[in-house]
């Protein structure tokens, strides 16, 4: 039985025009995208959104909020309270200006696309229910780029709470692919008092799941998802609560996984994700019957 990893068909003959030098690799955009955790009584639950089969990347496919960095996420003005954009620059591998976008971003896509906000009037505190008619007309001009992220929490009078999320992960999308990214992939807990709610355009699902569950439910082909997706899954599913997932998120290697392509014999495409064996795949050539 096949799983559910998301393949797009037309990678086999973009691995071959990038291997003949006739495809140029585009440069990877900055992202980030959180695993936003709640306890039930016998295990955590993850936050998933399934992707409208209509979008051109990964469409149908289950993920977590997240998306691209926005170029005001850097923005200096910004009410930040946690480890510093020092802490942050090393723990992430670059730049102060990046870390910060970085960490920006995460926050802002998890309230833009599942409406929990990571802040705080002081650096103690998290904001409760956000779920009143005020704050959806602040969610959306932010998710419109009509309000930057620091201007909404200046004008609300909050701060990013930068130690609500862990680093868990980075993954970078193959070379080949036309749409690529450097993500970065958090954890956090839902603060208590909020709760989510599909405020994506680009979900036409959400769900609270068992990272365990999930996992089967990739293995079974009953799931679409990225190699990212369930390898972090998977790790996930080892922890009792979202606490003990937060505490191992400093001992997470943040070193980039990206995807290796190789032809071999026959025209066989065979790609790969070091570390992650189980996503390995081999594509026959056009002229292979068997």
């Amino acid at each position: 039985m096949a799983n559910g990893q998301w393949y797009p068909p037309e990678w086999p003959d973009r691995i071959r025009a990038l291997a003949a030098g006739t495809l140029t690799p585009v440069t990877p955009r900055r992202a980030a995208t959180v695993m936003l955790l709640k306890d039930t009584a016998d295990t955590p639950v993850v936050h998933m959104l399934r992707r409208r089969a209509s979008m051109a990347f990964a469409g149908g496919a289950y993920a977590y909020p997240g998306g691209g960095v926005d170029p005001r996420d850097d923005d200096h003005q910004i009410g930040w309270a946690g480890p510093t954009r020092a802490w942050w620059a090393s723990r992430l591998g670059v730049g102060e200006n990046d870390a910060q976008a970085i960490v920006c971003a995460a926050v802002r896509e998890t309230y833009e696309e599942a409406g929990v906000l990571l802040a705080g009037p002081d650096p103690e505190t998290v904001v409760g229910d956000t779920t009143g008619d005020d704050w959806e007309t602040d969610r959306a001009a932010v998710a419109a780029r009509e309000l930057s992220f620091a201007e909404f929490l200046e004008r609300r009078g909050l701060v990013l709470r930068s130690d609500l999320l862990g680093a868990w992960a980075r993954w970078i999308t193959p070379e080949f692919e036309s749409r690529r990214y450097d993500t970065w992939f958090f954890v956090a807990a839902l603060p208590q008092g909020q709760r989510t709610r599909n405020a994506s355009t680009e979900a036409d699902r959400t769900v609270w799941i068992r990272p365990g569950d999930a996992a089967d439910g990739y293995d079974k082909g009953e799931l679409l998802m990225m190699p990212p997706t369930i390898a972090t899954l998977r790790r996930l599913a080892e922890y009792d609560t979202a606490a003990a997932a937060l505490a191992a998120a400093p001992a997470c290697d943040l070193t980039p996984v990206l995807a290796e392509a190789r032809l071999a014999d026959n025209d066989e495409v065979v790609l790969s994700w070091p570390g992650h064996a189980e996503f390995t795949k081999r594509i026959p050539g056009a002229g292979d019957s068997g």
